[in-house]
């Protein structure tokens, strides 16, 4: 009697089993590849997106090409990239932000192999890097432009013209081409943008910006070399440049708003990357590429910084003060 329940016991086990997917069965092992620096706060967003969906099922390696700080050392730094990703022969990959595109993707991965590649806050048109390839999709970055200017003309109804201060890089040639592209459909006036390569030019810019235009934007100047060569980031930035400026600062992100500018409709790091991390689980599960076109991010989140909206005497009215996240700037 006791052999057969035991026997009993152990086929009911089996068939449970079969039925109940396995968790060991979902453990994919996934590279992830960032353009930017560790603790870059765009790619700590992107982190927490893709870690919201892929750490329970995933067993995640993470590498960074650091470009930010040392762009001509990104190509080195992709081909170590690559060795790791041929030492741990992953199921899949996410790869962040336009530089590891040309510097990792294009010459390693892109109709090389055959496991899928999922690429995110990607400011070029894909048809730049060939995408989408036989084995590559992923997410589009795109700046909520309009909705962010349409903020500023809510809290300044007087702005009328707005300018760019930006150095030489993928994002920002990017990000020009879209004001380019868009600036008929802006409420207000885009007169262009100044390229700079240190931070002595850009307060120089910012100066003269300041009698062009009502409003200046600012992207990123990440790693803009100050008169002794030390490289900045946007935190010691923009503060500077705000000050400078006198006027409306608008900004892409929330860290950058709290840095000092007034205000901003913010696309988040986390939508990109749980975006791509859904692309992937289900590329790795057998889903075509066909299935997993190209895309972009969707969503904007109001963001206004309240000491900088009393510093230039802003009163705006009650409603527009509940519909966004109000913030304080960073000292």
């Amino acid at each position: 009697m006791t052999k057969r329940i035991l026997l009993f016991l152990l086929t009911l086990g089996v068939a449970l089993l079969a039925l109940v997917p396995c968790a060991f069965s979902e453990k994919f092992k996934v590279l992830v590849v960032m353009s930017y620096e560790e603790n870059y706060p765009w790619v700590v967003e992107i982190r927490q997106g893709i870690e919201s969906l892929l750490l329970d099922q995933s067993q995640i390696e993470y590498f960074y090409l650091n470009t930010k700080t040392n762009w001509e050392g990104g190509a080195g730094r992709a081909k170590k990239a690559y060795a790791l990703y041929q030492r741990i022969k992953p199921d899949g990959v996410i790869v962040s932000d336009d530089d590891a595109q040309s510097m990792f993707v294009i010459p390693y991965l892109k109709d090389k192999v055959t496991i899928p590649i999922v690429f995110c806050g990607v400011n070029a048109e894909a048809s730049e890097y060939g995408y989408p390839a036989s084995n590559v999709t992923g997410v589009l970055e795109r700046e909520p432009m309009k909705q962010s200017l349409l903020l500023l003309q809510q809290l300044v109804p007087s702005v009328q013209r707005f300018g760019l201060i930006s150095k030489n890089s993928p994002t920002d040639k990017a990000v020009q081409r879209q004001l380019s592209t868009e600036k008929e459909s802006y409420p207000i006036a885009y007169i262009g943008s100044r390229v700079v390569e240190s931070m002595q030019a850009a307060i120089v810019a910012v100066e003269e910006l300041k009698s062009e235009c009502d409003a200046l934007l600012y992207i990123t100047l990440e790693g803009l070399p100050d008169k002794n060569g030390k490289q900045l980031a946007d935190r010691e930035i923009l503060p500077v440049l705000a000050k400078t400026f006198g006027k409306p600062v608008i900004t892409n992100a929330m860290y950058r708003v709290k840095y000092g500018a007034l205000s901003a409709v913010v696309k988040t790091g986390q939508e990109h990357g749980k975006i791509a991390a859904e692309m992937l689980l289900a590329l790795m599960r057998g889903a075509p590429i066909s299935e997993n076109t190209i895309t972009q991010n969707q969503f904007g989140q109001r963001i206004i910084n309240v000491d900088a909206m009393a510093a230039l005497g802003i009163q705006p009215k009650p409603l527009l003060i509940r519909s966004a996240t109000l913030v304080r700037t960073e000292r």
